[in-house]
């Protein structure tokens, strides 16, 4: 039990690391673009099936689509996932232009850091809440005994402190990325 709560909890801080990897601060990121869905032959895609995205300068992807005619799907998908950049399209693909953060656009992506990690937050409470319960049912049923219903809850709570640690640790991060 004890060690799907621990993989149950690390595929929390996985989620938020993928998350912050999608909020761009000042440096342009191929994995900017990971959430981006584009339509392509009737089908909803992750861009990374319809194209390679790669860094050309430090404020600049480079976007080059396998099917020239996917070119304005991909343009449309990236201006709707309002990510704050400009497209410009040429006869290699796309290049995806990232303006230079402004205060008022970190406070908003800070913002948005800080309700990322929040949400893993709450994720993190629910598998709490979910393995105690669990503990509590089992040492009702007769399963485990007293002192183990306490022992486990004790190893649980340990294993949520830590991984709130690193949501912690990551959110940091991604907060001095921002101000930089």
């Amino acid at each position: 039990m004890e060690g799907d709560v621990e993989k149950r909890l690390q595929e929390v801080v996985v989620w938020l690391e993928k998350e912050f990897a999608g909020i761009r601060s000042g440096q342009a990121s191929p994995q900017l673009l990971d959430s981006v869905k584009v339509e392509s032959y009737g089908a909803v895609v992750p861009m990374q099936q319809v194209g390679s995205v790669n860094v050309e300068d430090a404020r600049t992807l480079r976007v080059s689509v396998w099917d020239a005619g996917g070119i304005s799907a991909v343009e449309q998908a990236i201006r709707e996932a309002n990510l704050g950049v400009s497209v410009v399209t040429d006869s290699a693909g796309l290049r995806v232009i990232f303006p230079e953060l402004t205060s008022e656009r970190r406070e908003q992506l800070l913002k948005l850091a800080k309700s990322k990690l929040e949400d893993a937050r709450i994720s993190v409470r629910s598998v709490r809440d979910e393995t105690m319960k669990e503990i509590d049912a089992a040492q009702k049923a007769g399963d485990i005994s007293e002192d183990e219903k306490f022992s486990r809850k004790e190893s649980v709570q340990s294993a949520v402190d830590a991984v709130n640690k690193k949501l912690e640790a990551v959110f940091q991060k991604k907060e001095a990325e921002l101000q930089s």
